[in-house]
C-alpha cells in the first residue's frame, strides 16, 4: 500500500502534523478570526442576503472585476446593475417574496444574474440540472411548484418535450433566454434579454427586507439512488459559506479570481466557489462545461489564483498527457471535495499547487469540515457539533448501548457521521417533509436530541479532524468483513492502463453478503494486464477485499457533477443478458482473472463454486 493510502486510511494525526498549518493560519489570523466572529454573530432574523452582498461589493469596489466568462468581463458595479435590471423587471411582472422560478440553462453568466435578481426579491431559484431529460426533468420541475419558468435557448428542446405535461396555471409565466444569439422567443415565451435591457438599474427596495432565514434556491440531489429531492438553501447558508470557505479556510482577498468549471446548480459551485469569492469581494471566472484539455489554458487566460474542484475533476486532469507547461499556471490554492488519496500529493507536485483546501459537506447537510490546516489526505475539521457513531453495516443501523443510545467511536475508528440539529446548525431539509424526516435521528446520545444523518462513514483521526471513508451505499460486507470501495479503487487506479474505476458489492447465489465487483475504464486505445491487476490487488488488499468480478467499459455513466451511477452498475452486476461489456471473474482458489463465459456463469448460478 502506498504512503498516501497509508496516511489516508490508518494514521491518526499527531500534534506535530498540525504545526505547519497552524503557522500558516497565524499569518492572517485577524482576518480569519473576524470571519469566525461574523459567522457567530448571525441570527436568522438578520437583514442580510445574497443581494445585499452584491450591492455592498458594487458600492465598495465598483470598478473591480466581479465576473469573467469567455471574452466578457464585468465589474462589481456592472454585475449589480445587470442583476437589478432583471430584479426590477421580475418585480414589474408580479414576482414577489416566496415565489419560485424554475431556472433551466447552462453554466453561463445569466445563472449568477438570475439567482441574484430573484434573491433580491425574496423569490427562490429552483436550479434545474440542464442534463436532465424527460421523466426526471419533469419530476424536478413539478417538485419546485414554480410560477415562473426561465428557459435558456440551449435548453428549449428538452423543455418543450415535457411542456405538455406541466399543467400550467393561467398566471404562470414562461421566459426565453437567448444564448448569445438574436433568436426570437418562441410562441408563448417572453424574451428576457429584450425585456430587461432597458429596465431600471437601481437597487430594488426589497433587498433590505430579506432575512438570513429566507430561502433563495433549491438544489436537487444527484438522484443516484432514485428521483432527485429538492433541498432548501437559505441566505444564511450562502453567506456563512462565503465566510467559511472564502475567508476562514482559503483566505481569499479582492485580488483573487476563482475559476469555476463546476455547475452553479450544485453546492460546490454555488457555495465553495461563487459565495466564497463574492463574500470576499473577489471575482469568479465561469466556464460553461468542464474541459480537461482546456483547463489550464483557461486559468492562464483568466489569471485565476484558485479554482473549485471535485475529486473526479482532479483525476481527469491527472489523466491528461504530462506537459512541460503543467506547472506554468497561476493557481496558488484550490478548494473542493473528493480529492482521492492516490493522487493527492502527485496532483500537488505535478501542477505546482501547495495548498489543497479539501472540505466535507452536502447541499442539504448541516455539518461542514474544512481542511484549513492543509493536511494531506484529510477532509479537515469542523466547528459545528457532530458525532461519529458506531455502525453495523450488516443491518444498516447504528449500534446501540444497553440504554438504547448510539455510541461514539474512539479515535482512529470508523463510524457514521451525524450533524447535531440546533438553532445554530439547523437542518432545513427538502421540500418533501417525508424525505426530510427520514434523515433525522432522534434521541441519539441523550433524550430529545436530534441529529442529521449524513449517510457517510468517516474516520475520527483526532483534533476534531476526519477522513472520508465511504458512502454507506458504497460499503459492503463480504466474508464477515467490511470492504471499503475507496480503498479498493485506490489500488486499481494505480495499475498500468487504468484511467478510472468504481467498486461495488453484488450478490452471488448461495453466499452471504456481497462480493466485490469493479468496473474499470482503460486509457484511450489501451488495455490492462489482468495478471498485473490481480497481483496488485492481492498484494495490497486483504483477501476478502479483492474483487471477484471485473467489468471493462469505455466510459462511465455519471451525474452532472461527475458522480458515477453505481446503482445501475450494481443492478446489472454480472448478468450476461444485461451486460455486453467484457466480464472477468476470479474463481475460488485461482490467482488470476479469466473471462466470464456462459458455462462458468451457469455453474456459478448453480452454486458449483465455493466463494
Amino acid at each position: 500500500m502506498s504512503a498516501d493510502v497509508q496516511a489516508n486510511s490508518e494514521s491518526p494525526l499527531r500534534f506535530l502534523d498540525l504545526l505547519p498549518g497552524i503557522g500558516r493560519v497565524l499569518t492572517r489570523l485577524p482576518t480569519r478570526l473576524g470571519a469566525l466572529k461574523k459567522m457567530g454573530s448571525f441570527t436568522p432574523e438578520d437583514k442580510n442576503s445574497v443581494g445585499l452582498v452584491l450591492e455592498f461589493n458594487a458600492e465598495k469596489n465598483p470598478e473591480s472585476l466581479a465576473l469573467l466568462y469567455e471574452e466578457q468581463k464585468y465589474t462589481h458595479r456592472e454585475l449589480n446593475e445587470w442583476v437589478n435590471r432583471y430584479a426590477n423587471y421580475f418585480s414589474s411582472i408580479g414576482v414577489i417574496k416566496g415565489d419560485v422560478a424554475a431556472v433551466f440553462l447552462d453554466n453561463r453568466p445569466e445563472m449568477v444574474v438570475i439567482i441574484g435578481a430573484l434573491a433580491k426579491l425574496g423569490a427562490v431559484a429552483s436550479l434545474i440540472n440542464p442534463n436532465l431529460r424527460e421523466k426526471v426533468l419533469l419530476h424536478c420541475i413539478h417538485m419546485a411548484k414554480s410560477q415562473l419558468f426561465l428557459v435558456g435557448e440551449e435548453m428549449l428542446a428538452p423543455f418543450e418535450a415535457i411542456k405538455p405535461q406541466l399543467q400550467f396555471e393561467t398566471d404562470d409565466i414562461l421566459c426565453f433566454m437567448p444564448d448569445g444569439s438574436d433568436t426570437p422567443a418562441p410562441d408563448g415565451y417572453l424574451n428576457l434579454a429584450d425585456l430587461t435591457k432597458d429596465a431600471l438599474t437601481k437597487n430594488p427596495d426589497t433587498t433590505a427586507t430579506i432575512t438570513l432565514k429566507d430561502p433563495f434556491a433549491y438544489i436537487f440531489t444527484s438522484g443516484t439512488t432514485g428521483m432527485p429531492k429538492a433541498s432548501i438553501q437559505t441566505h444564511l447558508r450562502w453567506i456563512s459559506a462565503g465566510y467559511l470557505f472564502g475567508q476562514w479556510t482559503v483566505g481569499l482577498t479582492p485580488a483573487d479570481i476563482i475559476y469555476i468549471p463546476l455547475p452553479l446548480y450544485h453546492s460546490n459551485g454555488l457555495y465553495a466557489s461563487w459565495s466564497a469569492a463574492t463574500n470576499a469581494g473577489a471575482a469568479i471566472a465561469l466556464r460553461r462545461k468542464f474541459s480537461a484539455s482546456s483547463f489550464w489554458a483557461d486559468t492562464r487566460k483568466f489569471k485565476a489564483t484558485t479554482f473549485g474542484y471535485i475529486g473526479e475533476l482532479c483525476r481527469y486532469l491527472m489523466n491528461q498527457p504530462p506537459s512541460a507547461a503543467d506547472r506554468k499556471n497561476p493557481i496558488k490554492k484550490v478548494v473542493g471535495n473528493g480529492m482521492r488519496p492516490d493522487i493527492w500529493r502527485a496532483f500537488k507536485k505535478r501542477f505546482g499547487i501547495s495548498k489543497v483546501f479539501e472540505f466535507y459537506g452536502s447541499s442539504e447537510g448541516n455539518v461542514i469540515f474544512t481542511n484549513i490546516l492543509n493536511i494531506d489526505c484529510c477532509a479537515g475539521l469542523s466547528l459545528s457539533s457532530y458525532a461519529i457513531v458506531k455502525y453495523d453495516i450488516d443491518i444498516n443501523e447504528p449500534i446501540l448501548d444497553k440504554n438504547g443510545y448510539m455510541q461514539k467511536v474512539e479515535r482512529g475508528e470508523i463510524g457514521l457521521l451525524l450533524g447535531e440539529i440546533s438553532s445554530g446548525t439547523p437542518f432545513k431539509g427538502y421540500t418533501d417533509k417525508t424525505e426530510t424526516n427520514k434523515k433525522i435521528f432522534r434521541n441519539v446520545l441523550e433524550p430529545n436530541d436530534q441529529y442529521f444523518n449524513t449517510g457517510d462513514l468517516v474516520r475520527d483521526i483526532g483534533f476534531r479532524h476526519l477522513q472520508f471513508i465511504d458512502r454507506l451505499g458504497d460499503t459492503f460486507r463480504w466474508k464477515g468483513e467490511n470492504v471499503s470501495t475507496t480503498e479498493v479503487e485506490t489500488i486499481i487506479n494505480q495499475v498500468n492502463g487504468v484511467e478510472g474505476s468504481t467498486v461495488y458489492g453484488v450478490s452471488i447465489p448461495g453466499t452471504d453478503g456481497r462480493a466485490g465487483m469493479a468496473t474499470i475504464i482503460t486509457v484511450e486505445n489501451g488495455s490492462i494486464d489482468h495478471k498485473e491487476l490481480a497481483q496488485s490487488l492481492k498484494s495490497a488488499l486483504p483477501s476478502y477485499a479483492v474483487p471477484i468480478f471485473i467489468r471493462i467499459k469505455s466510459h462511465f455513466d455519471t451525474t452532472a457533477t461527475f458522480k458515477i451511477k453505481k446503482v445501475d452498475l450494481g443492478k446489472e452486476a454480472f448478468d450476461l443478458e444485461k451486460v455486453s461489456d467484457p466480464l472477468y471473474i476470479m474463481l475460488p482458489g485461482e490467482s488470476e482473472y479469466q473471462l466470464l463465459t456462459e458455462d462458468i456463469h451457469r455453474q456459478m448460478m448453480e452454486n458449483q463454486f465455493r466463494f
